[in-house]
């Protein structure tokens, strides 16, 4: 039986090395983006560099519970198992609290791409994750899931929420052989860095944070990497 492994957010960045490391070991992948020109790029560059490769790709905007379940929806009328679901779709706006506009949009913009897709998600595909008993949920945080950030406070606050999900994820469904693991990557050589004018060897390359989630999903069933967490050699920026 083909194994699908989900990936949100695959056009870019952490993502798309997700896809492009998942694809490479020959799994079935199953990816969204905002922008269907992004994912036609995306499909062309990996079957030109992977003859054979099975991606299947949706452009939907997944911030919104309508086009999360969509997406998951879509996953769920493939043939296959459910491997693994990696949460990778996010975003971040920088700002202090007290700079962001009073009537509190920024914070819920924050929840929604980087909390409620993840949910929303996941929530649609958990039926039948729990009924085949296997699969692995990552959910991609952040190093500000574990402190303050105020170079970030929203973004921060929904990384923080994001982690309180993977951990009672956890709790709830090993006993369900479901693995679950946070992802929580410092500052990374993605396009959201890109112009920040700062020398590409002081971030982590979003390659070795795929090469660590495949890592932990190749796992016996036995065991689970409850967190990965992942910094620049040098340090935080």
């Amino acid at each position: 039986m083909e194994k699908n492994i989900v990936v949100t957010g695959g056009s870019k960045g952490i993502g798309r090395a997700v896809v492009e490391r998942f694809v490479q070991a020959g799994f079935v992948v199953v990816t969204c983006a905002r922008s269907e020109q992004d994912l036609v790029e995306l499909k062309e560059a990996i079957e030109r560099k992977n003859p054979g490769a099975v991606l299947h790709t949706l452009a939907t905007d997944i911030s919104n519970r309508e086009g999360a379940v969509q997406f998951a929806n879509f996953v769920l009328q493939l043939p296959g198992e459910l491997a693994a679901v990696v949460n990778n779709a996010g975003a971040f706006v920088p700002g202090r609290l007290q700079d962001e506009p009073a009537d509190g949009s920024q914070l819920r913009d924050m929840l929604a791409v980087n909390l409620l897709s993840a949910y929303d998600v996941t929530r649609t595909l958990l039926p039948r994750l729990i009924a085949q008993r296997a699969g692995h949920i990552f959910t991609v945080c952040s190093t500000a899931s574990l402190g303050a950030y105020p170079a970030g406070s929203s973004y921060s606050i929904a990384k923080f929420a994001l982690y309180g999900l993977t951990q009672n994820l956890r709790e709830e469904l090993k006993e369900h052989q479901i693995r679950v693991t946070a992802v929580l990557p410092g500052p990374t050589y993605t396009p959201s860095w890109e112009g920040a004018g700062l020398p590409p060897e002081r971030f982590i390359k979003p390659e070795d944070v795929a090469e660590a989630i495949f890592s932990a999903y190749s796992l016996s069933p036995q065991a689970v990497v409850e967190e990965l967490l992942i910094r620049p050699q040098l340090g935080d920026l």
